[in-house]
């Protein structure tokens, strides 16, 4: 069996930039255990997998698929970059047709229209709820040491943990730290946690200003650092539009991003060959 495979990198529009997912569109549906080894093949943070909902349809008609996304090690409920580069995919590969694609996926229906400038991506917010520091006082160490933090919060349904830094603090300090993935994964092993967000409050007011800044570590789904993703800015849009009181806002993780939320998150992207 051939299947083929496109390699893009996503959140940019520049090669080698951003952030990679392999795309995998399939005539029909795969056993989970070769999706995996396709997936650890890979090697990529995730590798995407399209199958037609419609037997009647082709890709370059087709305006609904399903999709599943993998890791090295795990199939996951979400993933932004995956899901912008299946799109593209469909889209510059494929010819697909129709303005827009919906996906039907762990996480429900998601969409990406299709733009002059690039692609919009329509995804769900996650709002995190507020921890207690000490219950995750191993993870906090192992992640930022002793440098000051303002605020720990949960995403139960996404089981994303993010960190806030101390206002006080430089961006350097955010940029300058130095995760250990088997150290994180040794602090937290309850399965509360399978991603940890690191972030801090921007500048906006400062050439070229952010509202915040983030650092995204999921070795517990075989990913010691993401460069750039989506499904994290789920959790962090929800955290920071609800602290900064703004429905748009300009991010910077590897690659700078625009995020807003409405009802839902959105995220104007692009995507690169």
């Amino acid at each position: 069996m051939e299947i083929p495979v496109f390699v893009l990198d996503a959140f940019t529009n520049v090669a080698f930039k951003g952030n990679p997912a392999a795309v995998c569109p399939l005539m029909q549906e795969l056993d989970d255990s070769l999706y995996q080894k396709i997936a650890a093949e890979m090697n990529l943070s995730e590798t995407a997998f399209i199958t037609r909902t419609n037997p009647s349809d082709t890709f370059a008609t087709g305006s609904k698929f399903h999709l599943r996304w993998f890791t090295p090690t795990t199939e996951v409920n979400l993933c932004g970059h995956a899901t912008l580069a299946s799109a593209a995919a469909l889209f510059l590969f494929e010819k697909n047709i129709n303005s827009t694609l919906m996906f039907e996926t762990r996480s429900g229906l998601l969409a990406v229209t299709q733009q002059k400038d690039g692609y919009l991506m329509d995804f769900p917010l996650n709002p995190p709820t507020k921890q207690e520091p000490n219950e995750f006082t191993d993870l906090v160490q192992a992640a930022v040491g002793n440098n000051p933090v303002q605020d720990v919060v949960l995403s139960s349904v996404t089981k994303k943990l993010m960190i806030r830094l101390a206002d006080s603090c430089d961006r350097s300090v955010l940029t300058n730290l130095k995760v250990d993935p088997v150290a994180l994964l040794n602090a937290d092993n309850s399965g509360r946690v399978k991603s940890l967000l690191i972030t801090m409050k921007g500048s906006p007011e400062s050439q070229p200003g952010y509202d915040f800044y983030s650092r995204v570590f999921a070795p517990w789904s075989g990913i010691p650092e993401d460069p750039v993703t989506g499904s994290a800015h789920t959790v962090l849009a929800a955290y920071w539009s609800k602290v900064l009181g703004k429905k748009i806002m300009t991010v910077f993780t590897s690659t700078p991003l625009k995020v807003g939320d409405w009802r839902r998150a959105w995220m104007v992207l692009s995507c690169c060959l």
